[in-house]
This record gives structure tokens, sequence and C-alpha cells, in this order.
């Protein structure tokens, strides 16, 4: 399979405190010689300091620990790397049980989510609770790697009764493509190189495994839609009756002399041009940032959406949403929020708590109304204008929603649409 050299790999990392996860990252950073020298040196002379024989590989990471202890907040730590064959963006989020609101932040754009369970304790709480999170997100692959393997003496019965318990539960779940390597961070074993103390696996290594996901076909590329972010009009020469809607593309294909459809008015008018950058092009697809031209002068703003005229989201006013509730303020049902989706904003309500999950059992409680930070929920929402919405399942970008206090202005809850 042909991979572009330039696709990005968007991935979250998750597991239990001291599952090795920042020990992962740091082996895939170390052995894929994605690390700046300086770097290297400063880590290998504080190795030396704790009176360590090899690198510690989790300090690649842990520094974060130092801003912890400061008082700085620290939702989820980005970390970029390159192999001749990709490019990577790592979402590495907190393993601890009161962080649920960071895997959600962190996994929210993620391609591929990696699950750490440790080969000593098997399938715990949190596992099952990454892997609902993941689920809920629609993360289009899951990667478990059953980590610190060297502690179990490489023993393939202890892989194969975790990938056996994972299964059994993970059945009810939605997910799609799941993997499962067995690895030793702290060793190297799997992770960028094969495993010489585990030759029963057959399978690839977890960096090879990262670079030959296939997520072209995770874009939906049937569902034209193309939120409007900004009008441009230039008005200098050879410009001056140019009217450019901008914008990024969620989903779907446009093409110069498509018919499409401007919501909400519902007007109609073919593509005229399509710009990328100043490149004039004929077709754009997701998730290209372009601007295009209309053959008819329509009045067309921020928040309005261009899409085909025999395929359009579904207008709605009052709609239902999966809620991860982010805020440490609890939700006050009735009160006035700002909800923002695609470049479409407008003041909102929540009109009703259906259900909560409990993400440990998957069972939901429909007595408790109170929405607290971390829980999960299945809410109403009541808009003051219609929205142009697609079920989350069916289209990550026109399907999700956040909802931000407006006197605080801070972000306090994401929410996926229910379809």
């Amino acid at each position: 399979m042909q991979i572009n050299n330039n696709q990005l790999l968007r991935f979250t990392t998750a597991g239990s405190v001291d599952d090795g996860k920042s020990t992962l990252i740091g082996r895939l950073l170390y052995d894929s010689k994605s690390i700046f020298e300086d770097q290297l040196q400063a880590i290998e002379a504080t190795s030396k300091r704790k009176g360590m024989e090899t690198v510690d590989l989790a300090l690649f990471t842990d520094g974060l620990r130092d801003e912890r202890e400061q008082g700085i907040t620290i939702d989820v730590a980005y970390r970029y790397f390159t192999t001749p064959k990709r490019k990577f963006i790592i979402a590495d989020t907190p393993g601890h049980i009161q962080y649920t609101r960071n895997m959600v932040t962190g996994a929210s754009t993620a391609n591929a989510a990696i699950i750490l369970i440790d080969a000593r304790h098997g399938v715990i709480e949190q596992t099952k609770r990454h892997a609902f999170i993941a689920s809920l997100l629609q993360i289009p692959h899951l990667i478990v790697c059953v980590n610190k393997m060297d502690l179990v003496g490489f023993a393939e019965q202890a892989f194969n009764d975790i990938v056996v318990q994972f299964e059994e539960f993970s059945s009810k779940l939605d997910v799609q493509d799941v993997r499962f390597i067995p690895i030793s961070a702290l060793l190297g074993d799997n992770v960028v190189n094969r495993s010489e103390s585990m030759a029963w696996y057959q399978g690839s290594p977890l960096l090879h495994e990262l670079e030959t996901l296939h997520i072209s076909s995770d874009i939906n590329k049937i569902d034209a839609r193309f939120a409007v972010q900004t009008v441009i009009r230039p008005q200098r020469e050879g410009f001056i009756d140019y009217r450019g809607y901008a914008g990024r593309i969620s989903s779907g294909i446009y093409r110069v002399g498509d018919e499409v459809v401007v919501l909400p008015s519902g007007f109609t008018s073919k593509i005229k041009s399509i710009n990328a950058g100043e490149k004039e092009i004929e077709e754009a697809y997701a998730p290209m940032s372009i601007a295009m031209t209309l053959e008819d002068d329509i009045d067309i703003s921020r928040g309005n959406m261009i899409v085909k005229k025999n395929n359009q989201p579904e207008m709605l006013q009052e709609f239902d949403v999966m809620m991860c509730w982010l805020n440490n303020q609890p939700a006050r049902p009735g009160a006035k929020y700002t909800l923002m989706h695609t470049s479409n904003e407008q003041r909102a309500i929540i009109k009703e708590v259906v259900y909560k999950i409990d993400i440990n059992t998957y069972e939901r409680n429909s007595e408790d109304k109170n929405l607290n930070m971390n829980d999960i929920a299945r809410i109403k929402i009541r808009a003051a204008q219609n929205i142009m919405l697609d079920p989350y399942r069916d289209n990550r970008n026109t399907g999700s929603i956040i909802l931000i206090d407006e006197g605080t202005n801070e972000t306090v809850a994401a929410g996926m649409v229910v379809g």
C-alpha cells in the first residue's frame, strides 16, 4: 500500500498510572531518533545523577510534573515526531481516574488510540474506561499494547489471556479495528524494533503499525460539508468583484461546476472557482482549507454551510448529544451557554439530562440528573436557531459541539450528536 509521506497521523495514549506510558512515548522518540541532541544529553545527565545505568526514557515526557507542582494545570501534552514514512502528533493524556475529560480532549481528533495494559495486572477498570471513551469518540483504530512483558517472562499465555479478557468486554463497544501487540517499553521489545524475546509474536512492532495504518478511509468522502469561516473581499486590482467563501472542508469532495445549497437560507448556486492559497484548483476535499466562489451573488456569512443539493445535513433546533462535562463547576440546567458548532455560534440551554453513564460498568442512570466534572451523559439541547448537524458516527466534524460558559468564557462541555 502506498503511504503518503506527508500524511499526518494523530494518536492518543491512554493507560493507568504506572502502566509505562511515559516510558513508551520516550522509547518511540528515542528509538526512532526523534529527539534533539541537547535534549538527549540533558536527559542522559539527569539519568546518571539518579544513579541509572541507562537513559530514563520517562524523562522525555515527565518534565510536565514540575509544571504541575508549580500549580500550572496541563490538560493534554502534545508531542510531534516524524519518520521517513509519516508525521505524527501524540496526545499524551494523564492516566488518573479524575482525568476523563483530558482523554476526551486528547482523543477528539485522533485517528488511533494506544491503550496500555500492564501484563501483570491484565484488564482493569481504567482499561475499560479508556476503551469506552475511545468507542464513544469513534476513534477508528485501537492498538492495545500489553506492556511489561519482561516482568512475566515474555510468556505468550499471559498475552493471550489479556487478549481474551479485552475482547470479552470490547465486543459490547462500537470499535471497528482492534490490534494487540506484546511490548516491553523499558527494553524496547516490539516498540520500534522486533523483539527477539517474543519469537512467538508474528505481528509488526508498534511503530510499523502506526506508519502503515490506513487512515485515508477514516475521512467521510461522501457527505460534502463546508462551513464558511470568513468572506474574502480583497477590493484590489484584478479582484474587484471577487467574493470568496473561505474555510476548511469538514468532509466530502467539491468540484468546480457542482450544484450546491447554502444553509440555512436554502439558496442554490454552482461553484464557480476553488482556490487553495494562490493556486486555482478544479477539485477540493477534506480536510483542505480553501476559498470558493459561487456563480450567484448570495448573502453568505460566517456560520453558514455550503453542501451538495442532494445530500444535506439535518437542520435542528433541539437535539440529543452524548456529552462529557469538562468543568469544575456543575452544569446548570436552564442556564444559557454559547454553543460552538463548526464555525457557527449560537446561544443554547441544556433542556434535559436523559441519563448518565457509569463508564466502569456502562450502566445507564436516569435518576441522577446532576452533571459534574468528568460525567458522561445523554443530554437534550435547545439552541436559539437551527444548526446544521450530522450524527457524530457519520461525521466527527459536523457531529460535535462544545459549550462555553458565557460568564467565564470557559469551555465547559464537549458533545457528540446522537443520530
